[in-house]
């Protein structure tokens, strides 16, 4: 049974005070976003009321009421004499970071997932054509059907990385391929380097392998210190793996050059510590293109890609890339828990991969526009906030006035606007003076969740909100 200790949850809690009272209501939302995201994984038993409340400096009454709603509201369960802990409420409520449903009207900009384009259904269809070929075998290719391998392979070897099919495992998304790598890596108790911000369910993947975290901040507007710290913490902590995104990283939109990657290989190898490449946004250069992998640059590392981003989520086709008796292993671990992906999926994906050169500029010239769309209204409607253009990828990384990240998504999502809070993207109470904001939605759709974002922020900071005719609510389509 996980516990979480009363100063480790007023870490992740943080300042009550940026919050509309009353306290009790305002710390009860603070924990039930906490269970919901992951960072206080279900099933974890809750300090006990006196003891959060001296580490929170608020009354025990608070806390009582607080743990009284999260109750009545389905978010903790009481065990007589054990305890409270935290649960999910019945329903369809997310209970993760993962998108919620996609019919209640909600705008989502919590997730930089992309609707499909014509080309899956178009894939699909191509899919099933060649179905037939397969249907009198069993179904199962543990490592993925080699056709597809063989495609992987061949983008690899054309990005400036050889290899040869025998070096890809095709994954159910890039998550299940990070998860892996993680397994084949980590063991409990060791650690692994990431960029803080950070992906926060590749975060939430290597706790759950008892892994410990180091971070190291990475700031966009000094990309080049994050190398310098970097290599101090490889030298001094000489951690067993690192969780890397050179390629337009997630959420901070940084673009690691080549002498960069040469120089994070060279102390990589330094150390013998092997890094989980997450390339999801590798393909999405909109000004600038991206480098040869980080692979190419040192051997020992695992690539991890995707077709979510370039295609569509639904697919759940990725891969993970490495020598050839990395592979290997890396099947073993797979198949724990996935004897195979999909065939008919892998099909499609062959397809997609065969039209991807011809496809993915309109699709960068979308973004293009939607971007621009999106920093436009974020600098007209919010122009206290720091809005950069990342030259790639598919999210902003917004910096805020004060810290009030929490406070503008806790509004957000009483207009019916889903945010991710900054904190969610680090370790601890960091990072609630960021948010980040896909653009990934059509540009109508992306104007109208501005509004109700600079609506959302005057309501977090107690300001008038903004008077605007085109504010009012409009049917989302």
């Amino acid at each position: 049974m996980e516990t979480t200790s009363a100063r480790s949850l007023a870490v992740l809690v943080g300042d009550l005070a940026t919050d509309r009272p009353p306290r009790y209501a305002a710390l009860a939302g603070r924990i039930r976003r906490l269970v919901a995201d992951g960072r206080v994984p279900l099933g974890t038993r809750l300090p006990a009321e006196r003891e959060l409340a001296t580490a929170l400096a608020v009354s025990r009454t608070t806390v009582t009421a607080a743990y009284t709603r999260l109750r009545e509201d389905g978010w903790a369960t009481a065990r007589q004499g054990a305890g409270t802990f935290a649960a999910l409420p019945a329903g369809p409520h997310r209970g993760a970071w993962v998108p919620g449903p996609a019919d209640d009207g909600a705008i989502d900009l919590a997730h930089a997932a992309p609707a499909a384009p014509a080309a899956v259904p178009a894939a699909l269809a191509a899919a099933l054509e060649e179905l037939p070929r397969f249907l009198a075998t069993h179904g199962y290719h543990p490592a993925g059907l080699p056709d597809l391998r063989a495609r992987i392979a061949a983008r690899y070897t054309a990005r400036g990385l050889p290899t040869t099919p025998e070096q890809v495992l095709v994954t159910n998304g890039a998550l299940h391929g990070v998860s892996i790598g993680f397994a084949g890596l980590l063991r409990r108790g060791q650690r692994v380097l990431v960029e803080q911000p950070s992906y926060p369910n590749a975060l939430q993947a290597a706790r759950a392998l008892g892994a410990r975290v180091v971070p190291v901040a990475l700031d966009p507007d000094e990309p080049a210190a994050w190398l310098d710290a970097a290599e101090r913490t490889l030298s001094a902590v000489r951690p067993a793996a690192a969780y890397l995104m050179p390629d337009f990283q997630n959420p901070t939109g940084v673009l690691l050059d080549g002498a960069g990657r040469e120089r994070l290989a060279r102390a990589l190898r330094r150390t013998g510590t092997p890094a989980v490449v997450d390339e999801t946004f590798a393909e999405l250069g909109l000004d600038a293109a991206a480098p040869p992998p980080l692979a190419a640059f040192g051997p020992g590392h695992l690539s991890v890609g995707t077709l979510s981003k370039v295609a569509w989520g639904g697919l759940r086709v990725g891969w993970v890339r490495a020598e050839a008796d990395a592979v290997r292993r890396l099947t073993a671990v797979a198949v724990r828990t996935s004897m195979s992906g999909p065939v008919v999926e892998q099909l499609a994906a062959c397809a997609l991969l065969d039209g991807l050169d011809g496809s993915l500029p309109a699709w960068r010239e979308q973004l293009r526009e939607r971007r621009s769309v999106l920093t436009a209204e974020l600098r007209q409607r919010l122009p206290d906030w720091r809005v950069p253009a990342p030259a790639g990828g598919l999210v902003l990384w917004c910096g805020l006035p004060s810290p009030r990240s929490r406070a503008v998504v806790a509004a957000a999502e009483r207009l019916g606007l889903r945010l991710a809070a900054g904190p969610l993207f680090g370790t601890g109470h960091a990072l609630d003076d960021r948010l980040r904001l896909p653009y990934t939605q059509p540009p109508e759709v992306l104007r109208r969740a501005v509004a109700l974002l600079a609506r959302a922020d005057a309501e977090a900071t107690g300001a008038r909100p903004p008077v605007d005719a085109a504010d009012e609510p409009q049917p989302v389509v």
